[in-house]
């Protein structure tokens, strides 16, 4: 059995070509010890490949914390033990600590086992690239809805070619697992105190990094223009005189609904699309949707955002004048194996989201298309009055 030298990074995309390890995780037992975001590719491997993964780390960042939370990985909160090593199939050491890498390393040696481990800090300088068009400091890159197999080629080109990827909790994880060895991973989630501050310290590590050289890509779920801060990121970027370059992405507001098999619009039914945040509850002071409004056009209504104020919103919308029994449709964590379709009616809505438990991130349609037979969705739950 081989056991690659602890004064070197290994990296699961290296192994992956030389020895075809990835390929043979499916349903092994993995640990994985360290929380930070550079775990984050080597997640993206294992969940690609099928592994269980167990994560061993005192705290974690959000990304990681939302994966433990939705049951795709296992995480225990506590410092690492050499038993955490028996009946492994794979080691992967990346504390921030490359003295408890090494520890980690030399446990896994007397026990026989893969580890792969940071045990030196690693090189955070650009990389050499081959001649090519010039690069911009920072690009924005909508990552589409869930599906990593939905980001544009341009998209996908950057990313390759970042030194420093600043990722979404909604951009797919799965995009990270070709990301070459040192290029550093940011979780934008991470960064502290409180919501306006996140947004500032998040531009702030942006512009640094590009000011280093380094070429950043602001990785973000859906379209960085749909609800996404992308506008406020780059005027903060091209402030501080940098070179930034947004690239669309597919928006989930009008791809998931697809993916579940109902259109946004279809002739002869709606002339109108509107795509609203519900964010926040229609009687809330800092609101700047028009609820009675919105009740009153015939066409298709698309919610963002709006688990945790579906009722309220439901209520505005008939207290305006729209039928309850409004066909209506929810599709949660659309563009990925774990997507689920409810169709059921205005009326009914929230009830149905409280019966199902539904969690973000979901996406609401509202008008008579999603009253339309499927063409085709999966994981699909009928909660309509008929069925009552």
């Amino acid at each position: 059995m081989r056991i690659w030298p602890v004064n070197r990074v290994v990296s699961m995309r290296s192994v992956a070509w030389i020895d075809g390890l990835q390929a043979l995780l499916s349903g092994r037992p993995v640990v994985v010890f360290g929380g930070g975001a550079e775990v984050l590719p080597d997640l993206s491997r294992l969940l690609i490949a099928g592994a269980s993964v167990r994560l061993v780390a005192p705290d974690v960042c959000p990304a990681i914390e939302a994966l433990a939370t939705s049951g795709r990985i296992s995480w225990e909160a506590r410092e690492w033990q050499a038993a955490d090593l028996e009946d492994a199939w794979l080691a992967i050491a990346r504390t921030p600590d490359p003295a408890e890498n090494t520890a980690i390393t030399e446990a896994a040696t007397k026990r026989r086992l893969f580890c792969l481990a940071n045990t030196h800090e690693p090189e955070r300088s650009p990389r050499r690239r081959a001649a090519g068009p010039p690069l911009p400091d920072i690009a924005l890159v909508g990552a589409g809805p869930g599906d990593p197999g939905l980001i544009t080629v341009r998209g996908k080109e950057f990313l390759q070619a970042a030194d420093v990827v600043v990722i979404d909790r909604l951009a797919p994880l799965e995009l990270l697992a070709d990301l070459e060895a040192g290029v550093e991973v940011v979780d934008a989630a991470k960064i502290p105190y409180g919501r306006s501050a996140v947004q500032r310290n998040l531009n702030e590590v942006m512009i640094e990094r590009a000011r280093a050289g380094r070429f950043v890509v602001r990785l973000k779920g859906g379209d960085p223009y749909v609800f996404g801060r992308g506008f406020e990121e780059v005027a903060a970027c091209a402030e501080a005189g940098l070179r930034v370059t947004v690239v669309p992405g597919i928006s989930s507001a009008l791809a998931v609904p697809a993916l579940a098999g109902t259109p946004v619009t279809h002739r002869g039914m709606t002339h109108e699309l509107t795509i609203v945040s519900g964010h926040l509850a229609p009687d809330a002071p800092g609101t700047l949707v028009d609820w009675a409004a919105l009740s009153r056009l015939r066409g298709t209504l698309v919610v963002l955002m709006g688990v945790a104020h579906i009722e309220e919103i439901a209520n505005a919308l008939t207290r305006g004048g729209k039928d309850p029994c409004t066909p209506a449709l929810l599709v949660q964590e659309g563009a990925t194996c774990r997507q689920r379709v409810v169709r059921s009616t205005l009326g009914r809505l929230a009830a149905d989201c409280a019966e199902h438990k539904v969690e973000p991130p979901s996406v609401f349609v509202i008008g008579e298309v999603a009253g339309l037979p499927s063409a085709g969705s999966t994981a699909e739950l009928a909660a309509t009055e008929a069925d009552d």
